[in-house]
């Protein structure tokens, strides 16, 4: 009887289940002004309400809908709302009377409490084709700036950087939303920026007692505080003779990358570099010097891939007021020198300038010279046969300063929660949104103003996950239209999202995070994090994995890329520890936290990490796809954290984010390069192999023939020279186990060796004629056919 009477209580509560789910999913016609039913008896709460259209208002609430009816809705200023339509289970769209783009709403809804509207996609009928910032135009100067819900915009216009007054001009604005002034006055020399009211209300940070710089600044000087306030400057008509200089033109399969800072390469005394001049861009290429240029090219790269060098906010907030305001990320430093926080897309970094100074309160780009002293930079590293790559960041904007677009237009130009505060899956700062048109517009002038104007070769794009497809799309086809050999490199991922395979499909080269993380690691201490230069898998790589980085990490065979020119494959950037740090913590030869007594013997290397080091750079320069090297790899540069007046608790340990360090930390120490010379020599002559051999290039897949080896660890294989065109064969045998030998049966023929454990290079190091070859743990070796 019991169990009758639970049958059938069963069956009533299935009956009861079955009724509710048939309510939920029973959504009314578009013209039916009820919402869809919900058991829920949660308080309900508006997530978000965006105006998409100036009749559309999209509404996401916190729980499931109850019955709710036009009247159930109110818009404040008086706005009706005259249908409400369920598109699922929390999201609701209303029809309402038409809004106004530079007014703000409030949407209340009964027994849901109200939520200020925000501006979405009622923003995306703004566009225009006008040429935007200070140009001349025949007699005339033009000023144009897009800030479509603008209120009221001013030109000030200065005599001097520092003055604080000026004469101010009423711009008008057309139905696009470009507000714009013309003067027959001539302006060269003068400074100028805007001052912008627009509407007040929840979310809204328009501020008419500010300047702001033209976001389409070509030169801007900018006050040493973290709110980098600037005047633009505008020019005199450029007259810099490129002496028939133009853009490199280097197949992607045939690039050897150097990834290098600025001022890193000629800070430190050891570069040699003039005293006025160390840090700059012409510090950079002073002639003779053991830093800088000079050097560069002694390695035998061909491509530099400047860290940013667009106008950026160098200070952050103090760390006392960091801590006391609750601002995340508190920066004990309070300085940004690597330059990931660009204020103006269109100038160049005048700190690097030779009169650039990081005095408090002074200014940088005064007299606009660092327009002319990073064009003479390019010119001569294309004289050198180098390529010039800017790192690039067009997906987030500062917190902390007064970066034009926020104070422009935030609701157009920036991601923005449900209480329209900035988003930052970035994790860097202000996420832009890059899909609108005019920031689109934004950055494919951007790219190609730095083409056109400084000759600049490609771009790596930072945190490329956060750029749209579109927009992606379109920065491929601008690039290669003005020049077909344009360098387009992606960091896949940023903001939760992991592209590199993506961005491969639509044309566009990626770092290879997994060749990295393969041979090296991810992390020098985690467990299962080491790779096959410990004798080691990094968790979840095989030799099957190792094939595949070898002959480009290709998408068939289980990898990222549609092709092997798309793999950029690197062991160390400016992200993380250096190759160098990241051996000696995992050998156990230093402590992650260990306090460095001696800077100069921690950065001579012991035996076995000179073995681990050459393991590593074999493995990546024989290595189908093009190749990145970090600065100072090639000497396995140690970043200790420099003593210096800032009470840094951390100083003398190792450190893996240098961002906020213009010091010794993260300066060039040339000594440290002396002192590991075997090892420099060693990149100069892996780098020379792999330019003089088109094999370690442009072998297909088809041309590697893998060996076997009883060793475990052991990676050897054959590049025949039929795809490639080279005039030889290769060998590369590799061995990972740090303490059994590999043998390997050799194919028939006379073969030369021309890298070991000792040396790499071009010439002959010694012979070997068929039967066994043994590989001594931590080694490697490249035989060419005789």
């Amino acid at each position: 009887m019991k169990a009758i009477i639970l049958h059938s209580r069963f069956w009533i509560k299935l009956f009861l289940v079955l009724i509710l789910q048939l309510l939920a999913v029973n959504k009314p016609s578009p013209a039916q002004p009820a919402a869809n039913l919900t058991e829920s008896m949660k308080k309900q709460r508006i997530v978000s309400a965006r105006i998409q259209s100036p009749t559309r208002v999209e509404v996401t609430l916190a729980h499931r809908l109850k019955m709710m009816v036009a009247s159930d809705f109110s818009i404040e200023p008086a706005a009706g709302v005259k249908n409400v339509q369920a598109l699922d289970s929390t999201h609701l769209v209303l029809t309402t009377d038409p809004l106004d783009v530079r007014k703000n709403y409030r949407l209340q809804i009964k027994n849901a409490g109200s939520k200020a509207l925000l501006h979405d996609g009622i923003l995306d009928q703004f566009y225009s084709e006008k040429l935007l910032g200070y140009r001349r135009e025949g007699e005339q100067g033009a000023f144009r700036l897009f800030a479509p819900r603008a209120l009221q915009v001013k030109l000030v216009l200065f005599e001097t950087y520092d003055a604080t007054t000026g004469r101010e001009f009423a711009m008008q604005r057309d139905n696009d939303g470009i507000w714009e002034f013309l003067t027959a006055e001539n302006l060269t020399g003068k400074f100028y920026g805007y001052r912008i009211a627009g509407p007040a209300g929840e979310g809204e940070i328009y501020d008419d007692s500010k300047i702001v710089a033209d976001p389409y600044s070509q030169a801007v000087t900018t006050s040493n505080h973290y709110r980098h306030p600037g005047k633009t400057l505008i020019l005199p008509e450029d007259n810099f003779n490129w002496e028939g200089d133009t853009f490199m033109k280097i197949a992607m399969e045939d690039l050897i990358i150097y990834e290098m800072h600025v001022r890193d390469l000629t800070a430190h005394p050891s570069s040699g570099v003039a005293p006025e001049l160390r840090g700059t861009y012409r510090g950079l290429i002073q002639p003779g010097a053991k830093g800088g240029i000079d050097y560069i090219k002694s390695l035998g790269v061909n491509a530099a891939e400047f860290l940013p060098i667009h106008d950026f906010g160098n200070l952050e907030i103090p760390y006392e007021e960091a801590i006391a305001s609750g601002a995340s990320g508190p920066n004990i430093y309070a300085r940004n020198h690597w330059g990931y926080m660009t204020s103006y897309f269109f100038a160049p970094e005048s700190y690097y300038a030779t009169n650039g100074t990081m005095a408090p309160d002074k200014w940088n780009g005064v007299d606009g010279r660092q327009v002319r002293e990073f064009k003479e930079v390019v010119k001569a590293f294309h004289r050198a046969r180098i390529a010039v790559l800017l790192d690039v960041v067009y997906n987030h904007v500062s917190q902390y300063d007064q970066n034009p677009f926020k104070l422009i237009d935030k609701k157009y130009f920036f991601r923005l929660d449900g209480d329209q505060n900035f988003l930052s899956k970035s994790g860097c700062g202000n996420d832009l949104k890059t899909e609108r048109a005019m920031a689109r517009r934004l950055i494919l002038e951007s790219v190609e103003f730095w083409m056109r104007e400084y000759h600049i070769d490609g771009f790596r794009f930072d945190l490329a996950a956060m750029i749209d497809w579109e927009t992606c799309d379109a920065i491929l086809q601008r690039a290669r239209a003005l020049n077909p050999h344009a360098i387009i490199i992606a960091e896949g991922w940023g903001g939760g999202g992991y592209t590199p395979a993506e961005h491969s499909q639509h044309g566009w080269a990626a770092w290879n995070d997994q060749i990295r993380n393969g041979v090296k690691g991810w992390q020098p201490t985690g467990k299962g994090d080491q790779g096959f230069i410990f004798g080691k898998w990094k968790s979840g790589t095989t030799m099957k994995s190792l094939h595949s980085y070898v002959t480009g990490t290709l998408k068939e065979d289980g990898g990222l890329f549609q092709h092997k020119s798309h793999s950029i494959n690197y062991l160390e950037s400016h992200d993380d520890h250096t190759l160098g740090d990241f051996i000696r913590i995992a050998s156990g030869e230093v402590g992650a936290e260990q306090v460095i007594i001696d800077v100069d013997a921690n950065a001579k290397l012991s035996p076995r990490q000179m073995r681990m080091n050459k393991l590593a750079a074999l493995f990546l320069f024989t290595s189908q796809g093009p190749t990145m090297m970090h600065e100072g790899q090639e000497f396995a540069r140690s970043k200790v954290i420099a003593k210096t007046a800032v009470p840094d608790p951390h100083a003398g340990q190792i450190d893996h984010n240098s961002y906020n360090k213009d010091n010794e930390t993260n300066w060039i120490n040339f000594q440290h390069a002396e002192m590991n010379r075997e090892l420099v020599d060693y990149y100069r002559g892996l780098i020379a192999l792999r330019q003089a051999h088109r094999a370690f290039r442009w072998s297909e897949k088809s041309d590697v023939e893998f060996l076997s080896s009883e060793n475990e660890l052991a990676l050897g294989y054959q590049l025949h020279r039929k795809s490639s065109g080279d005039t030889h064969d290769f060998i590369v045998l590799m061995n990972g186990h740090t303490g059994k030998p590999a043998v390997f049966k050799m194919p028939a023929g006379e073969w030369e060796v021309v890298a070991n454990e000792q040396k790499a290079g071009v010439t002959s190091l010694g012979k070997f004629k068929g039967g066994k070859f043994t590989i001594m743990p931590t080694g490697g070796v490249v035989m060419r056919r005789r």
